[in-house]
């Protein structure tokens, strides 16, 4: 028997890395500014360690857009694998060429590229893919706010998030 109702506890699980992090500031402020010493000294690194913790976990947060769409995502030793209803399959990460957001699917799908192969659409809201974030940022060149900013853009259009090779040069000089 649970207390707590299920909404509830699906909303604190949604938080609970900004709830880590704001508890390991609080903390960390509790023992700089009421003890002294070594501790105080403590106190105030556990407190940026909380900082910086709570800018990762905020944007994991910006990451998830909930659940109940349609499909698995599940991301094994480099391999991305997607189980939809109507398509599916799997993207190797070391062989993955670009990472796109198609707005124009209704959700947003991610779509991912590799040699070979078809490209792999996976909604953003399907069931695993908050572990996409993970994966994605260990992509290198990646700027993880652009893909956030994108992510939460409206409208209908397709944006290239990531490249290994870019086709364009990243900055376009005007004078």
């Amino acid at each position: 028997m649970s207390f707590i109702r299920p909404e509830a506890r699906a909303a604190l699980w949604r938080w609970r890395e900004l709830i880590f992090a704001a508890a390991l500031v609080a903390l960390g402020l509790w023992w700089a500014v009421g003890s002294f010493g070594v501790l105080r000294w403590i106190g105030w690194a556990i407190v940026c360690l909380g900082v910086l913790f709570s800018v990762v976990a905020g944007q994991r947060f910006r990451f998830r857009l909930g659940a109940g769409g349609p499909g698995l995502v599940s991301v094994k030793e480099g391999q991305i694998t997607y189980f939809g209803p109507l398509s599916g399959g799997a993207i190797a990460l070391s062989e993955m060429n670009s990472l796109q957001l198609d707005h124009t699917a209704k959700p947003s799908h991610w779509v991912l590229e590799q040699s070979g192969q078809p490209p792999l659409a996976i909604p953003v809201n399907a069931q695993g893919a908050d572990a996409l974030f993970d994966v994605f940022s260990t992509l290198s060149g990646l700027k993880t706010e652009r893909m956030l900013t994108e992510l939460h853009s409206s409208g209908d259009h397709h944006v290239v998030i990531w490249e290994r090779n870019p086709s364009r040069a990243a900055h376009h000089r005007l004078h």
